[in-house]
């Protein structure tokens, strides 16, 4: 795994971060929306498609397309926008694959919107959410022809979601020792808030 900066790949956008937004002006309208479009599209579209139609395989086609869409999207483009993050795999000349997860350098991710990064973050957390109910709800339902699909939609929001969390967290460390170390920290503070209460 590596984490590295930008100075040799630039990102989208890169050429214009002397711009200066205001942090509630959505400097990038148009992957904003796509970025929550896709998601949202396929939510939808299972939520609803029982109403519209009464093909399986047409809806199932419909969503597997839509998350598809939505993985690419948030992968390739709406990541380097909007957060100015982006991960991939490469294999090398030997064979072995390797995770690379880079972030913008700190001096040019001051000109990010603040809308765009909480558009961006708050899509990204909150549709796996969705899917993890709608696997619930498959397998207590008995509708066992969906499970495929919601965990299809699982597994490609996840992915999104834990490749960003590792590019913003840092690609070397391990997401579960932070976690672990962010809860150690947290019981501290309370700890020493109680003692100075004494």
């Amino acid at each position: 795994m590596q984490r590295q900066h930008s100075q040799d790949a630039p990102l989208f956008g890169e050429d214009d971060d002397h711009i200066r937004r205001s942090k509630f002006n959505v400097r990038h309208p148009l992957a904003s929306f796509f970025h929550l479009f896709f998601r949202s599209s396929a939510i939808l579209v299972y939520l609803f498609c029982d109403i519209f139609s009464s093909r399986f395989i047409a809806c199932m086609v419909t969503i597997i397309l839509l998350l598809s869409c939505d993985f690419w999207t948030v992968k390739n483009v709406s990541g380097r926008l909007l957060v100015g993050l982006r991960w991939w795999n490469q294999v090398d000349d030997d064979g072995k694959s390797h995770w690379v997860f880079e972030s913008k350098r700190t001096d040019s991710l001051r000109t990010n919107s603040g809308a765009d990064s909480r558009i961006f973050w708050l899509g990204l957390v909150v549709c796996p959410i969705f899917w993890v109910f709608f696997v619930f709800s498959t397998i207590f339902s008995f509708k066992l022809k969906w499970l495929a699909v919601v965990i299809m939609g699982l597994v490609l929001q996840w992915a999104n979601l834990y490749g960003y969390l590792k590019c913003k967290m840092g690609g070397q460390s391990n997401l579960r020792d932070m976690a672990r170390n962010y809860l150690g920290v947290q019981m501290f503070k309370q700890a020493m808030k109680k003692t100075e209460s004494l």
